[in-house]
């Protein structure tokens, strides 16, 4: 009956290798990886940025104010004169500029305008639910208040809750991407190599016709191809389906490789022999076994994918106002005189180097984990 109780028997580590999957052989060696293991937290960060944008954001990323024009970027105080832990923004003032008599409005330090924590702000929808709670909002602000954390921009927008929206939209957008370009450059790949012969032939010479094509020539005609009058949505998921469209070919060189090695295995002509249709070959049992391999490249190609819908909207060929999007925010920043007169511009360029150096030091950890006996 105690023998029932007895514990396992503690195995020695040559003896854990040889009973690991492929994903725990992966994980482990992953973890040693200090670089990519903190980059994946940092990518993760930036994603859950981008679930709960709004949350975040503190006004309206499209409302303009005339008044709040090019405003640099405000502290947030969290202890007032007298020592009471209060957060505050100082309040704006107008004054008058003496060459050209406009009202010019700057922060004022003798208001101070309360900062309250998961307060009532602008409405909008999360998951389909309609809120209004937002992260921190100001209590009782008179028109032109804000919590400027990086600045406003010449229409008087605030740059961090338009970056945060911006980061929903870019990152999704290559999230989508990469999962188009995923199932395209592994269904293709895969028929490619598992039938051969003239499959094999016609779509070699399609991934062949696609990388020949000069890219920026190519997004100019599709970006002119798109309907003026197209709405943000449109033009969204046809940015997207054009840069996934351009991008899975890499993939599907890659998997037509690694399925050429593993069709004479033995497993899957024994496979074969029991009957399984050349899906299920494909999909339950070839697949499956270089799937790490398929994780390294889909980290490696997402920053491609940040990028290019970036580039695009920076160079007026992608997202088109009033979306936001990382390339749209950079387009303020193209003027000299813009960012003479407002250098925090610039600002929405830090999270693009950010998250394409995580996906970089990520895509390399899990690339080098992905032969755990090399």
């Amino acid at each position: 009956m105690f023998g029932m109780f007895k514990s396992r028997p503690q195995l020695s580590q040559a003896e854990r290798f040889a009973q690991a999957t492929q994903l725990q052989l992966t994980w482990w060696r992953f973890r040693k990886h200090r670089v990519a293991m903190v980059s994946g937290v940092i990518v993760a960060l930036f994603y859950l940025v981008a679930l709960s944008a709004d949350f975040l954001a503190t006004t309206d990323p499209h409302a303009t104010d005339s008044r709040t024009s090019y405003i640099a970027p405000q502290p947030v105080h969290f202890f007032e004169d007298d020592g009471s832990f209060r957060p505050y923004v100082n309040g704006l003032k107008g004054v008058r500029d003496p060459k050209t008599f406009k009202i010019v409005y700057t922060p004022d330090p003798q208001r101070h305008v309360q900062v309250d924590f998961l307060a009532p702000g602008y409405p909008y929808t999360f998951l389909g639910i309609s809120m209004t709670t937002h992260l921190f909002a100001l209590r009782n602000p008179e028109r032109g208040d804000g919590i400027f954390i990086l600045g406003t921009d010449q229409l008087g927008r605030d740059i961090w809750s338009r970056l945060m929206v911006a980061t929903r939209v870019s990152l999704t957008i290559g999230l989508v991407g990469v999962s188009i370009s995923l199932f395209l450059g592994v269904l293709l790949g895969g028929v490619s190599a598992f039938y051969g012969g003239m499959v094999d032939t016609v779509i070699q010479r399609v991934i062949e016709v696609i990388r020949s094509m000069p890219t920026i020539p190519l997004w100019l005609g599709l970006a002119a191809a798109l309907p003026n009058d197209w709405s943000v949505t449109q033009v969204y998921f046809s940015i997207t389906v054009i840069i996934s469209l351009l991008a899975w070919t890499d993939l599907a060189r890659v998997v037509r490789g690694k399925f050429l090695a593993l069709r004479e295995e033995e497993f899957v002509m024994a496979a074969e022999l029991a009957g399984a249709s050349s899906g299920r070959i494909i999909f339950r049992h070839m697949l499956p076994s270089f799937l790490s391999h398929i994780i390294a490249a889909v980290s490696l190609a997402l920053p491609a994918m940040i990028i290019s819908e970036t580039s695009l909207s920076f160079l007026g060929l992608g997202l088109r106002p009033p979306a936001i999007s990382w390339g749209i925010l950079l387009q303020d920043a193209q003027s000299i005189q813009s960012l003479a007169l407002a250098p925090w511009l610039l600002s929405a360029a830090v999270p693009v180097i950010l998250v394409i150096l995580a996906f970089n030091f990520l895509g390399d950890g899990l690339r080098d984990a992905a032969d755990p006996y090399g």
